[in-house]
Formats: structure tokens, sequence, C-alpha cells
């Protein structure tokens, strides 16, 4: 009888599975002090909500889940030094979010989800509710959506005939100081919608809502239009970066 051979088939070590590679390394625990530091912040949190915390403590709780194993407060406050405040920070283009040091795909990932959640809370209080009776949640909602954006932004609020809001749409994308508008988009977006009313919004980077001459010319001839297919145009709303102006309040419209 031929015996075996020991690294074949009496080896007592199981063969690796098909196409296994090579075991992961265990990463090494966390360091007891941050593990503690980490513990603290979150118990304050859950105790004390946001009010109890200032803008770097809530970031570096955002930015636990996607740095676990490091020391994220000197990434929290380079980004706060970099854009101002955690609603900059948050609302910042991955582009420029990427050049600061320390900030990578996760880190990207976790601040971008916690926009995208802010901005669809806001928007199911609005949405297919009367815009009139809900004013001040119409106004909150453009202003997480758009008062920390670093170019303008021309965004189009549709209602229906009870005034209800059937969609809000980004009918263009601008610079530092202009967005491009285009009524007929805008009156044709309209009619395929069905929508009775319109509710105009953009925001101004610069925090100043004060409307140029270009903006109430274009309002005017959105208005014009409307008009013609007797649609009502409710309001223009200019966003800043603490206040709004609404074209019908100033006398605009």
């Amino acid at each position: 009888m031929r015996t075996p051979r020991p690294d074949t088939a009496c080896s007592d070590s199981p063969l690796p599975l098909f196409g296994a590679g090579p075991k992961e390394t265990a990463r090494p625990p966390l360091p007891s002090y941050l593990r503690d530091h980490r513990k603290r912040l979150r118990a304050r949190f859950l105790s004390g909500g946001a009010d109890a915390m200032p803008d770097y403590e809530l970031l570096e709780l955002l930015l636990f889940r996607a740095i676990p194993r490091q020391d994220v407060k000197p990434l929290a406050r380079r980004l706060l030094d970099q854009f101002g405040d955690l609603n900059r920070v948050i609302a910042a283009a991955p582009a420029r979010l990427r050049a600061v040091n320390g900030v990578g795909d996760a880190v990207i990932a976790e601040l971008k989800l916690t926009e995208a959640c802010a901005q669809r809370m806001a928007r199911a209080r609005v949405l297919h509710r009367p815009v009139i009776s809900s004013w001040q949640s119409l106004l909150d909602y453009c202003h997480t959506a758009m008062s920390h954006r670093e170019t303008e932004q021309f965004r189009v609020l549709f209602l229906d005939r009870k005034n209800v809001l059937i969609a809000d749409e980004a009918q263009g994308e601008g610079t530092v100081d202009h967005v491009p508008v285009y009524p007929r988009e805008v009156l044709r977006r309209a009619l395929e919608l069905n929508a009775s009313a319109l509710i105009l919004v953009h925001n101004h980077p610069s925090g100043d809502p004060t409307p140029s001459d270009a903006d109430i010319a274009m309002t005017n001839t959105v208005n014009a239009a409307c008009g013609v297919f007797s649609i009502t145009l409710h309001d223009h709303i200019v966003i800043g970066q603490s206040r709004e102006l609404s074209f019908r309040s100033a006398g605009l419209l």
C-alpha cells in the first residue's frame, strides 16, 4: 500500500476554499481614550440633543461612522475652518470637500447622506400640502435646499388649483452670480404638469437676497407668459444665507 504524502491527503490543516485569499489582518482595537471620547459625545447628544453641542462636536459625530478608527477632531476643525459652519460643510460640493486633507469617499458619502436626509425631511413638510397655509414650512425647505449653495440655482414650485405643491424642480444651475432661466421651458413644464400656479425660487450665494435688475426683468417675462395661459405666478422668492426676499411682499410682483 502506498503511504499518502503528509502534505496532501493526511494533512490536519483544512484546505483553503477555492479562490480564497490570505486571511484578513485583525484590526487593532480603538485606543481607550478615543473610545471613551466617542462614548461621551454620543451620551451628551442623546441626553441634551444638538443644542448641547457646538458645530465641531456634531461634525465629529458624523465623522465617527466614516472614519471609525481615528481621532476625527482635527478633520472636523479643518472642515469648519475651510467652510465656516456645519451647514456649509454638509452642503459643500464633493470636489471642494475632497480638497481638504483627510477627506475621502467615506466622509463625502456621510456628509452628502446627511444633506439628502435634511432636504427630504424639509420637502416632506410641504409636498402635497396647500402652500399658502404652510408658507413658513415652504421657506424653511427652500433655505435647507438652497441657502448654503455656492452657485446659483433656479427652481420652480408647481401648484394645482388648490395651491397644493405637486412638483418642485430645479430648472437651471449657474455660477456664483448668474443662472440661466428660460421662460418657455418653465411654461412648457407647467402645462405638462397641468399646474395652475407657480412659485419661482432662486438663491444668491453672496448671502444678500436683494434682486438684481436681471432678476426683476426675468420675473416680469415669466409673469407675462403665465398670463397667456391663465397660470398664476404667486411669488418669486430669493434665498439669502439667513433671510429671503419675496417679490410679492416687496411690491415687485
